[in-house]
């Protein structure tokens, strides 16, 4: 099989990242892997679609940090390789983390996903659902019963009339980014510097207002999905608990976070159940879920981490059933012969 990845850079690319593991994993099955990022691609006048994309050298590599060493060496250059050619594209940018230096990169990489996917290359997630998802709109299209409360406004009078009416403290957040940046948690003593985090958050755009969860202190819980089911292997789910041991209430991982093992209990999977539906309408075939309680606070579809979190927790191989999957698509959609959509095969 021949697999490529699409990164936010290969510049910026770490190690610890999913998207590395994944590209290990893939090339230790013998598959040939190709990373490349979302300014790497090209139009060409013929109409095909190429991208100058990275390869490790055929030596073996036994770590992430030695992998992507390889990747990024000078030496092993780059090579302008056509799209067709690939099996499968893995769509793995996130575009909030393009948003501020480089706006014209966070719908870069969806577009030339849909050339790709014309082009008649494997795309997943399938680039039109990612279309639907590049802000946190995309959440409320999930079911009532698993979602907090939330508005979404600039008006400072309906935000902090919202906050008033729910009690208990509220989360406030900028309808595009990630990673827990421009995160505001208002509790009754901070209700006095309202306005001032409503105006910080509001600089970038649209703010979401959303009920703080009791159950949020003890942090959250990603959940992965793939092909709509929760990710298992070896027995053991992909999952882990997020938590912040500073005073910093935020659990993501950038900002502190911390893994910690989970069991996975009846409540998330039941969360996990009420979103399937959508998930496979739209294609999306390895997905992130944060949860708290009994309630869904995110869907991350552009780059969900924390596998290597997983793998490291449990000693499974979680990383080996996601290429495992993809290598059974490549199968299914040579029987098929055209016959699914990039959206179907991107889920079966």
């Amino acid at each position: 099989m021949k697999i490529g990845f699409v990164i936010n850079s290969i510049a910026t690319e770490k190690p610890e990242y999913t998207t590395v593991r994944l590209a290990l994993a893939a090339t230790k099955k013998g598959n040939e892997t190709w990373m490349m990022g979302v300014d790497d691609f090209s139009h060409r006048p013929d109409g095909t679609v190429a991208a100058h994309a990275r390869t490790a050298s055929r030596r073996k590599h036994t770590s992430p940090p030695a992998f992507l060493d390889s990747v990024k060496d000078a030496a092993q250059g780059c090579e302008d390789i056509a799209i067709a050619d690939l099996d499968v594209l893995v769509m793995r940018n996130d575009p909030a983390d393009d948003l501020v230096e480089r706006p014209w990169a966070v719908t870069s990489g969806i577009l030339f996903a849909q050339l790709s996917v014309a082009a008649g290359t494997l795309v997943v997630n399938d680039p039109a659902g990612l279309a639907n998802a590049v802000n946190k709109t995309y959440f409320q299209h999930f079911p009532d019963a698993v979602r907090p409360r939330t508005l979404i406004s600039r008006d400072p009078d309906d935000i902090s009339a919202f906050v008033k009416e729910i009690g208990g403290g509220a989360v406030l957040k900028p309808l595009q980014g990630s990673g827990g940046a421009s995160v505001f948690f208002v509790s009754d003593d901070e209700s006095p510097n309202l306005n001032q985090m409503i105006e910080a958050v509001g600089r970038d755009g649209y703010i979401v207002a959303q009920e703080n969860l009791a159950e949020a202190e003890q942090g959250d819980v990603r959940l992965f999905l793939m092909n709509g089911e929760p990710l298992v292997a070896g027995g053991k789910y992909a999952a882990f608990r997020r938590v912040n041991a500073t005073a910093d209430p935020r659990s993501n991982m950038r900002v502190g976070g911390e893994a910690e093992p989970v069991k996975v209990d009846d409540a998330m999977l039941e969360v996990a159940e009420a979103v399937r539906p959508k998930l496979l309408a739209d294609g999306m075939f390895l997905v992130g879920l944060d949860i708290v309680g009994d309630k869904l606070m995110e869907v991350n579809v552009f780059s969900p981490g924390g596998l290597g979190s997983c793998e490291t927790l449990y000693k499974a191989k979680f990383c080996d059933a996601v290429i495992d999957a993809l290598e059974h698509k490549v199968e299914l959609r040579e029987q098929y012969r055209g016959a699914l959509s990039n959206g179907s095969l991107a889920t079966l």
